[in-house]
C-alpha cells in the first residue's frame, strides 16, 4: 500500500485555514460594543436566521453545546451596517436600525446584541461623540409597544427587564370617545403578557412625551395593559411641582370600551341650599347598543335631585335618548316666612329612526315636558338657557305606507304643548292621520294627463283625535274632546290662452263627535245653561272653488359691462272665488226674554261648528320676486352672479259677496329676504285695514280715507332680523372637510331651547360627553408670538311687533339679542351673550364667558353678572374621560 506523501501538507493547510476565518469571524468590526450601546452591558441570545443588509440569510447550529431548544419558531433579525457573529462570546451583535421578528414580537433599536445559547437579547440606543442618543428601542408583543431607553428580554420565559419605558394605553372609548393614557416608568419589569411591574413612574394623558404639563407620580405599581394600573402611595404633579392631592393607593381603570363605573361629585355651599354633593353618579353599560347614567344631588337642607340618562343606538337602525329628572327643592326652612318645598320634573325623549331601517314604516320621538317651572328653579347650572323658553313641546309619531295602488298613509302620533308662564297643557293623544294618493279616474296612470276632464282628481283624508287642555299643576283627562273629520277634496286644472292656468275644485267634509252642547237659559240665575249631551253625532258640508292665475316676467337689463347686469321681477297674480252654502239644518234655538237666539250643538267640540250663513267671497293675491344679475368677483366666473334682493313679497286681500257691510277684508302683506351674502335675514310682514274705526274701537262701515284718515289704516306690524358673521367671512374659503360617519353613542338628546347661545350656554361639566369638545380640539395648537389671525362670530337677532288695531300705537314686544365668541389667542377664548328689551327697558339674561385651553386641562369661568339669574361658575379639570375626576370647580346659586 503506497502513502501519500501530500496528507500532512494538505491537513496543515485545512487547519492553518480554519484558524484564520475564526480569527476573521471576531475581527469583523474595528469598533468596540461598548462604544456606541447604552453604559449597561447584559448577556443575551439564541440561533437564528439573519438577514444583513445584503439580505443574506445563514443558519448557525453548534454540535458541541447542544441543548433542547424552547422556542417556536425561527428568529429574523436584520441590520444596516452589520450583523457579527461571534463564536467566541457565542452572541450576534446588530448595530444601526437593528430588528429582530419573532411570532407577535418585534423589536427595533440602534443595536442590538443577542445570545443565543440563553436566548436573551438586549436592545439600546445609539449614541454619537458629542453624547446625543438616537434609535431609541421600540418593543412591540402583540398589541402592546413600550418604548423604553433600553430592554433586556428572554425568549424562553418571555420575561423582561425594561429601563425608561414609555407606552400608550387607548382607553374609555365606544360611547365617550377614545383619549390615550402614557404609562412611564423608570423600571419596568415584564413578568408575562398581562402583567408588568412598575417602579417610580408616571401616569398622563398629555400629549407631550417629553416634559408633560401634568402627571401622576406611582412609586410602585402592578400594570395590566388595556386593564388597569394598581398603584401605592400617589400624589399629583403640575409641571413637576408635587402637590397635595394624593391618594394611599390608587387604582386607574384602562378597559379599552364602554365600563361601568362611578362618577365622581362636585361639592361645595350655597346659603340657601347649605352644603352640597352633585353629581354623584354611577355609569353602566348595557350591551353594545345602550347605556345608562343615574346621578344624584343632595343638599344639607333637604333638598336633593335625581337623573337618569339612558343613550341607545343600533347603527343603521335607529339611536335616541332618555332623560329624566327630578328635583325636591326646600327653601329657608321651617319655621321662617321663606319655607316653602316644591318638586318639579322634566323628561327628554329623542328617537330617530335610520332611513335604511325600513322603507315603509317610521317611528320618531321628541319629547320635552316636566313641570313649568322646572328650568326656571332648577338647582343646575347647565339649565340656564332653558329658562327663557316659554314653551315645551313634544310630538311621538308612527308612520306606515302601503304602497300598493292607491297608496295609503297613516300615522298615529301624540303632541304636547306647554306654555311655562300660563302653565296651560294642550295635548292630542292620539291623532290617527290616513290620506289615500290621489286617483285621477279619466287618465291613463302612465300617460301624460292633458285638459279638464284628463286632469280631475280626488282623493280621502282622514283626522282622528283626542285633545285634552289642562294645565301642569292639576293634571286632568277630564275635559278631553274627542272627535273625526273625514274630507274629499275634488279638483282639476287646465290651461286657458295659454298663459292662464285655472282651478276648478270643491270639498265635502263629514264631521264626527262624540259630545255635543245644549243651551238654555235659566230665569232665575238669569244666565246661559249649558249642557253636555254624551253620544255620537255628527254634520256634514262642503264648499265649491275656483281660481286664475298667470305669471309675468319683467327684466331691465343695464348692459353686460355693468356691475349691475340686469335686474327681474316675477308677479304671480291670483284671483280665486270661494263659494259655501248655509248649514242651518245644524243649528238650534233659546230664547231670553222671548228673543229667540241660534247656536250650534256643536259649538266648542273638537272641529268647531258648521259656518251660519252662505259664504260667497273673492280673493287676491299677488306674489313678488325680486332678483339681480351682478358681475362675479372670481374672474373665472363664466356666468353673471344672481342675488336676491326680495325673495318674497306678497300681498293679499278679499271681498264678501254676501256681507251687507265691511265687504273689504284687510290687506296682509308679508316678504323677506337675504343680503350680505345670505349673512343676514329680514322677514316683514304688516296688516292694513281700509276701514275707520270707532271711539270704542270697532270697525264701522266707512272707508278710513272718508273718515278724516290715510287711505289704508296700519293695524300691526312685525319684523324679525337675523345676523350671522365670524372671521372666515373675510377669508378664503378651506376645502370641503370629508365627513366622517358619527359615532352611534355620540348623541344628546335635545333641552328643548335655541339653538345658538342668545341666550346663554349652560355646559354641563361634570357630563363626561361634555369633554368631547375639549378633546377634539386636539393638544398641538400652535401658539405664535405675533399672530395674524383671530378667530372670532357674531350672531344678532332683532325682533319688534306693533300693534295698532284699537288706536293703542304701541309696540307689544320690542327687544335685540346679540352673543358672539372671539379667540384672542389659540388657547384663548371669551364670548357673552345679552340683549335689550326696549319696552320693559331692560337687559336680558346676559351671561359673559372666559375659556382656557391648558393643553391637558380646560378652564372656564360663566358670569351673569345681573339679574334673577345672577351667578358665577369656575371650573378647571382634565380635558380626558379617564382622569376626569380631577377637576375643581366653585359656584354661586342665585339669589331666590
Amino acid at each position: 500500500m503506497q502513502s501519500n506523501k501530500h496528507f500532512p501538507l494538505f491537513f496543515l493547510l485545512l487547519i492553518t485555514s480554519i484558524i484564520s476565518l475564526y480569527a476573521q469571524e471576531d475581527q469583523l468590526v474595528t469598533l468596540p460594543i461598548k462604544a456606541v450601546t447604552d453604559s449597561i452591558t447584559a448577556p443575551l441570545f439564541p440561533p437564528p436566521v439573519a438577514k444583513d443588509s445584503i439580505e443574506r440569510d445563514s443558519t448557525i447550529t453548534d454540535s458541541l453545546n447542544k441543548k433542547p431548544a424552547l422556542l417556536l419558531d425561527q428568529i429574523t433579525y436584520k441590520a444596516k451596517d452589520y450583523v457579527k457573529l461571534s463564536q467566541k462570546d457565542q452572541k450576534i451583535y446588530l448595530y444601526n436600525e437593528a430588528e429582530i421578528h419573532y411570532q407577535d414580537t418585534e423589536l427595533k433599536a440602534g443595536v442590538i446584541i443577542m445570545d443565543y445559547i440563553k436566548n436573551e437579547v438586549y436592545a439600546g440606543r445609539l449614541r454619537d461623540s458629542l453624547g446625543n442618543y438616537s434609535q431609541l428601542p421600540y418593543f412591540k408583543q402583540g398589541s402592546n409597544v413600550v418604548i423604553p431607553d433600553s430592554i433586556r428580554f428572554n425568549f424562553d420565559t418571555q420575561k423582561a427587564l425594561i429601563w425608561n419605558s414609555r407606552t400608550e394605553q387607548q382607553a374609555a372609548a365606544g360611547a365617550l370617545g377614545s383619549d390615550a393614557m402614557k404609562v412611564y416608568a423608570d423600571i419596568t419589569k415584564k413578568e408575562n403578557d398581562s402583567v408588568y411591574f412598575l417602579k417610580e413612574g408616571k401616569l398622563t394623558t398629555s400629549a407631550d412625551t417629553i416634559n408633560p404639563d401634568y402627571y401622576i407620580r406611582i412609586r410602585k405599581a402592578k400594570f395590566v395593559p388595556k386593564k388597569k394600573v394598581i398603584a401605592g402611595y400617589s400624589n399629583l404633579y403640575i409641571a413637576d411641582v408635587p402637590t397635595p392631592i394624593a391618594l394611599p393607593f390608587a387604582y386607574f381603570p384602562l378597559t379599552v370600551g364602554r365600563t361601568a363605573g362611578v362618577m365622581m361629585p362636585t361639592y361645595g355651599s350655597d346659603p340657601d341650599t347649605g352644603y352640597f354633593l352633585q353629581d354623584l353618579g354611577y355609569y353602566i353599560p348595557i350591551g353594545e347598543v345602550a347605556d345608562l347614567t343615574v346621578n344624584g344631588s343632595f343638599y344639607t337642607n333637604g333638598s336633593y335631585g335625581v337623573r337618569g340618562q339612558s343613550v341607545y343606538a343600533k347603527r343603521y337602525k335607529y339611536r335616541g335618548n332618555v332623560n329624566i329628572r327630578y328635583e325636591n327643592q326646600v327653601n329657608s326652612q321651617k319655621g321662617f316666612s321663606k319655607y316653602s318645598n316644591n318638586t318639579n320634573y322634566n323628561i327628554q325623549i329623542s328617537h330617530s329612526q335610520d332611513t335604511k331601517a325600513s322603507p315603509n314604516s317610521r317611528f320618531s320621538a321628541s319629547v320635552n315636558l316636566g313641570s313649568s317651572s322646572y328650568y326656571k328653579e332648577s338647582l343646575q347650572q347647565q339649565n340656564l338657557p332653558n329658562t327663557q323658553n316659554n314653551t315645551l313641546s313634544s310630538s311621538i309619531s308612527y308612520s306606515k305606507t302601503f304602497p300598493a295602488y292607491p297608496s295609503v298613509n297613516m300615522s298615529l302620533s301624540a303632541t304636547h304643548s306647554q306654555n311655562t308662564n300660563t302653565e296651560v297643557v294642550n295635548l292630542t293623544l292620539p291623532t290617527l292621520q290616513a290620506s289615500m294618493e290621489r286617483i285621477y279616474p279619466f287618465a291613463k296612470r302612465d300617460g301624460i294627463k292633458k285638459g279638464l276632464i284628463q286632469n280631475i282628481n280626488f282623493q280621502y283624508d282622514l283626522n282622528a283625535r283626542n285633545s285634552v287642555v289642562t294645565d301642569s299643576e292639576n293634571f286632568s283627562f277630564a275635559n278631553s274632546k274627542i272627535g273625526a273629520k273625514h274630507k274629499i277634496p275634488i279638483s282639476t286644472n287646465f290651461k286657458v290662452a295659454k298663459y292662464f292656468s285655472v282651478s276648478l275644485g270643491g270639498s265635502y267634509e263629514d264631521v264626527w263627535s262624540l259630545d255635543t252642547y245644549k243651551k238654555s237659559y235659566d230665569v232665575d240665575s238669569q244666565s246661559v245653561v249649558i249642557d253636555t249631551v254624551s253620544g255620537f253625532d255628527r254634520f256634514n258640508k262642503y264648499n265649491l272653488s275656483a281660481s286664475i292665475g298667470t305669471t309675468l316676467y319683467g327684466t331691465y337689463d343695464f348692459g353686460e359691462d355693468k356691475k349691475i347686469q340686469a335686474i327681474r321681477h316675477v308677479m304671480r297674480p291670483s284671483l280665486s272665488y270661494g263659494y259655501a252654502p248655509s248649514f242651518e239644518q245644524f243649528y238650534d234655538e233659546y230664547d231670553i226674554d222671548g228673543k229667540p237666539i241660534q247656536y250650534s250643538r256643536f259649538e266648542g267640540t273638537l272641529f268647531g261648528k258648521p259656518s251660519l250663513g252662505k259664504s260667497n267671497s273673492l280673493s287676491f293675491s299677488l306674489a313678488n320676486t325680486l332678483e339681480a344679475k351682478v358681475t362675479d368677483k372670481d374672474s373665472t366666473a363664466t356666468e353673471a352672479k344672481k342675488i336676491p334682493i326680495l325673495s318674497n313679497f306678497n300681498i293679499s286681500t278679499g271681498y264678501n259677496l254676501e256681507s251687507d257691510s265691511l265687504k273689504l277684508s284687510p290687506l296682509s302683506v308679508n316678504g323677506g329676504t337675504n343680503i350680505l351674502d345670505n349673512k343676514m335675514s329680514i322677514n316683514f310682514s304688516a296688516g292694513l285695514d281700509p276701514y275707520a274705526i270707532d271711539n270704542n274701537g270697532s270697525r264701522i262701515n266707512t272707508f278710513n280715507i272718508d273718515n278724516g284718515g290715510s287711505l289704508l289704516r296700519l293695524t300691526r306690524a312685525n319684523i324679525n332680523v337675523g345676523y350671522s358673521i365670524d372671521s372666515k367671512t373675510f377669508g378664503k374659503k378651506d376645502d370641503e372637510e370629508k365627513e366622517e360617519e358619527p359615532d352611534p353613542f355620540d348623541y344628546v338628546a335635545s333641552s328643548g331651547g335655541r339653538t345658538d347661545d342668545l341666550f346663554g350656554k349652560g355646559d354641563d361639566f361634570n357630563s363626561p360627553r361634555s369633554r368631547e369638545d375639549d378633546e377634539k380640539k386636539g393638544e398641538d395648537v400652535d401658539n405664535p408670538i405675533y399672530g395674524t389671525k383671530i378667530p372670532w362670530n357674531f350672531r344678532l337677532a332683532y325682533s319688534a311687533s306693533y300693534a295698532n288695531s284699537a288706536r293703542q300705537n304701541e309696540f307689544s314686544s320690542h327687544s335685540l339679542m346679540f352673543s358672539g365668541d372671539i379667540e384672542l389667542s389659540p388657547r384663548w377664548k371669551v364670548g357673552g351673550s345679552s340683549g335689550y328689551d326696549f319696552k320693559n327697558q331692560g337687559f336680558t339674561l346676559t351671561q359673559l364667558r372666559f375659556e382656557r385651553d391648558l393643553k391637558s386641562f380646560t378652564m372656564r369661568f360663566n358670569w351673569t353678572p345681573f339679574g334673577t339669574y345672577k351667578r358665577w361658575y369656575f371650573f378647571i379639570g382634565i380635558k380626558s374621560s379617564i382622569l376626569k375626576d380631577l377637576k375643581w370647580e366653585n359656584r354661586s346659586q342665585r339669589v331666590r
